[in-house]
């Protein structure tokens, strides 16, 4: 009982064998969190509560965060321009990208000589996406916020 185990039942439905895969057990509470949860909150139950993920932030961005600095792009539009970089890769990360390109560059055909370089872009590009992950989390819990202390003040 304390161990799951995977087992693949058949779906029923439409009549044909669809098979998936179960790993919780008869009886176990449904999960916190499952996938798909955000457009369950974003299209049905609080859609003013999720922000728009391509839109910038409503609030300010040191709110909380006295400290808080405002991210800078290292590298110019005249570098990316002459790197030729796509306009997908034009983020906060272009400056390792950049090097990373040089040195594969520079070191044909040993261009695994390049690992430190694609490392860095790697842990830039990592770091960069849990940014924006943790920037539109606040963004939510803000708005949540706001609206609770809406409803407070109409009551």
């Amino acid at each position: 009982r304390t161990r799951r185990h995977w087992a693949v039942a058949p779906r029923r439905g439409s009549g044909s064998a669809v098979w998936w895969i179960s790993g919780s057990l008869p009886g176990d509470p449904e999960p916190a969190a499952a996938m798909g949860a955000h457009l369950v909150r974003r299209y049905v139950l609080e859609p003013e509560l999720e922000p728009e993920p391509g839109n910038i932030p409503t609030f300010p961005p040191d709110l909380g965060f006295p400290e808080r600095q405002p991210r800078e792009m290292i590298a110019t539009q005249d570098e990316m321009n002459d790197a030729q970089l796509p306009l997908s890769q034009r983020d906060y990360c272009a400056h390792h990208l950049i090097k990373f390109l040089k040195c594969k560059r520079d070191m044909w055909p040993n261009f695994l000589e390049c690992k430190h370089e694609r490392h860095e872009w790697d842990q830039c590009e990592h770091e960069d996406y849990v940014m924006r992950l943790k920037e539109y989390e606040r963004e939510r819990r803000l708005l949540t916020r706001k609206k609770l202390m809406e409803q407070r003040q109409a009551a």
